[in-house]
């Protein structure tokens, strides 16, 4: 059995799925002073639920949000940083942007390491070699000043180390002599690329998390242990699982855990769905994160900004806003109605669980439109109290000057706003048309607001999973192994065409392997361009099967790297250059391991039973079907409905309608029957 856990700010999800393609799930309040005791409550109740031991459990995958509250919440571990002498405050003068642009006294957040624990290398290594050598001598003289500082993590991220990392490693090896428990991070292994700012920033991050990370990890694999369970395995912001030692050592790799799962499970469903495009937005308590699904393949990069700070690693192409269902609703200084972006969360929550909130939410403004059933109870058996949200609501509309239901409309309409604007990010500002696209909603709140968000991007499909409140658990489930090694090559001209390209593929592939521990059954080059004289790269890809020996044309060419990167610039800018001299700058390579067997398909179970009720559309009370439970494969829904499923709540507005397929997914069309 494979067994998936997701962390979120408001519930933490677990799936077991089965041999067979059974599908259990289970939805628990999460934890934050604690986040492994709501852990291991949901396995127990997922194990219960399945009628399954520990020892049933094969593989156990784990996405949470540790690393990430904990730069959030500047719970940070001391650290301190090693740079080449003249630029130990390249992390505090960044770049020249503003946070925000019109916001012109609004700073950058300061730097993870304060400027007395910056520490100077006297070295200087520069893009054709060593310029000034660290003698054994001065670095021992180095790293002693460093230990008597006491920092719980250590940093090391000198100039062009991406081109030679010895003296690195020289300093990585006394530093963990003289500081034996400290986590230390070292720029030439973690990023390996250029960009002095970015790699000094994501090492320096990356050492500051390491430690809470580490902590967290070690108190659930001991958990794990004593309850019979497989070892976590974690997963990374690229969509790929490690080893819990390996995300304890290098948190930054893991700051996109969470959001990664819900995109492996929408492309597993994409997939059995027959839906090669499919854009993806996952609305949970706290946040809603979009995505793409494009000809079957999630887009990634590896220049990412999380909490205003740089994350030079690779990472699924994911855009945040904070609209989520515990999202508060508030009134501004100029009297308009705002949502978000800070949450009810998980402790009180929205006011209707009646944990003493008493802050309107988009899950209260949701109950009080009949769009959430208030004798249906939540994960934990949480049930929802409508008075208490008719309270909070109304508070916000008396403010206002508005009807209650009105106000709660309204609530409903500027949090689609907010996640409308996010989907937009992702496809109509970069050129992308978005009709042609499947919609799919997942997360406990997602399904509730996706035929609306279709509707105002011309979308006519929607799919929703059957565990689509669970969807990022059961992407964890449906998770391989995956590791990345980079390198920055600088090549142009006849150095494209000649061996020296190869050599650096096939070096990286090597690396990626070694790294993985196992014979990779998958492995990618992608190679990073531009038409010299540009700042920023673009990406080509090279698949090849896991031996590493090219797709069935052999790797790339000089010239078809040439045609890709043109048609791709086309694609992006709107122009193409055939003129100008084109620019490699970064080679990486990614292996993957196994991916399991995983079909998961409807529940055969008992089946959903029907009612009348009332949902409020445009201010009018409208008759609608209730459908409480699974519908079963062919069973048709017609709008206007509610469809209560065990995880998550979908609305089928007027004029939508749709069928359920063998794998449990409600496919809506608007407009009369295809």
């Amino acid at each position: 059995m494979l067994l998936g856990v997701d962390v979120g700010g408001t519930f933490t999800d677990a799936v077991l799925v089965g041999a067979e393609g059974a599908v259990h799930t289970a939805k628990v309040p999460s934890t934050p002073k604690g986040q492994a005791a709501g852990v291991m409550s949901a396995v127990a109740a997922v194990l219960e639920r399945a009628g399954a031991e520990p020892e049933a459990v094969e593989r156990f995958a784990h996405g949470m949000t540790v690393a990430t509250n904990a730069l959030l919440e500047g719970r940070t571990a001391r650290t301190a940083l090693l740079a080449t002498e003249g630029f130990t405050d390249v992390i505090e003068l960044g770049r020249q942007a503003r946070p925000h642009l019109y916001r012109l006294c609004e700073a950058a957040p300061p730097p993870l390491v304060p400027q007395e624990l910056r520490f100077a290398a006297p070295e200087r290594i520069g893009p054709e070699g060593t310029l000034r050598e660290l003698t054994r001598e001065r670095a021992e003289s180095l790293c002693a000043d460093v230990a008597s500082a006491a920092p719980q993590a250590v940093a090391v991220a000198l100039l062009h180390s991406y081109r030679d990392p010895g003296h690195e490693r020289l300093l990585g090896e006394l530093i963990s002599e003289l500081l034996p428990g400290a986590a230390l991070s070292l720029s030439s292994e973690l990023v390996g690329t250029f960009r002095e700012y970015e790699r000094t920033a994501t090492t320096a991050l990356d050492a500051a998390l390491s430690p809470p990370l580490d902590a967290y990890l070690r108190m659930l694999l001991a958990q794990a242990a004593g309850a019979g369970l497989a070892e976590p395995q974690v997963m990374q912001s690229s969509g790929g699982l490690t080893e819990a030692s390996r995300a304890g050592s290098h948190a930054a790799l893991t700051v996109l855990s969470g959001p990664a799962g819900g995109v492996a499970g929408a492309l597993l469903l994409a997939e059995l769905a027959g839906e090669p495009d499919v854009a993806c937005f996952d609305m949970g308590g706290t946040s809603c994160d979009v995505c793409l699904i494009e000809s079957g393949r999630v887009p990634e990069t590896a220049e990412r900004v999380i909490a205003g700070r740089p994350v030079a690693l690779p990472a699924l192409d994911i855009h945040t806003v904070g609209a989520g269902g515990g999202s508060i609703a508030w009134r501004d200084s100029g009297g308009a109605l705002r949502v978000g972006p800070a949450s009810a969360g998980a402790d009180p929550g929205p006011a209707c669980y009646g944990r003493g909130g008493r802050l309107p939410t988009v899950t209260d403004a949701n109950l009080l439109l009949g769009r959430l059933l208030a004798d249906a109870p939540l994960a934990g058996e949480l049930r929802l109290d409508t008075g208490a949200a008719a309270s909070a609501v109304g508070r916000l509309a008396s403010e206002l000057g508005l009807e209650t239901l009105a106000c709660a409309e309204g609530i409903v309409r500027v949090a689609e706003a907010e996640m409308l604007g996010a989907l937009r990010v992702m496809t109509v500002e970069r050129g992308i048309d978005p009709r042609s696209f499947a919609l799919m909603p997942f997360g406990g709140a997602g399904p509730l607001h996706a035929a609306a968000l279709a509707e105002s991007l011309g979308i006519s499909k929607v799919l929703c999973p059957r565990a689509s409140g669970v969807l990022s658990a059961l992407g964890l489930a449906a998770s391989a192994p995956r590791r990345d090694s980079a390198r920055t090559v600088m090549m142009s001209g006849e150095e494209l065409a000649g061996a020296s390209l190869e050599r650096q593929r096939e070096q990286l592939l090597a690396e990626a392997g070694a790294a993985l521990r196992a014979t990779p059954v998958r492995s990618r080059v992608r190679h990073e361009l531009r038409y010299r004289g540009q700042s920023f790269e673009l990406p080509v890809d090279e698949d090849r099967d896991g031996a590493h020996t090219g797709t069935a044309g052999g790797p790339l060419s000089a010239d078809q790297l040439r045609a890709s990167f043109d048609a791709a610039h086309e694609a992006r800018y709107g122009y193409r250059d055939e003129d100008a001299a084109i620019e490699l700058v970064n080679v990486r390579a990614s292996a993957w391991g196994e991916t399991p067997s995983l079909e998961p398909r409807a529940s055969a179970a008992g089946g959903a039973t029907r009612e009348q009720g009332q949902i409020v559309f445009a201010g009018e009370r409208v008759g609608a079907s209730v459908i409480r439970g699974e519908p079963q494969p062919g069973e048709r829904l017609d709008g206007p409905a509610l469809c209560a499923l065990p995880e998550a709540t979908l609305l089928v507005p007027p004029g939508w309608s749709g069928e359920v397929d063998a794998h449990g997914t409600i496919a809506l069309h608007r407009g009369p029957r295809p």
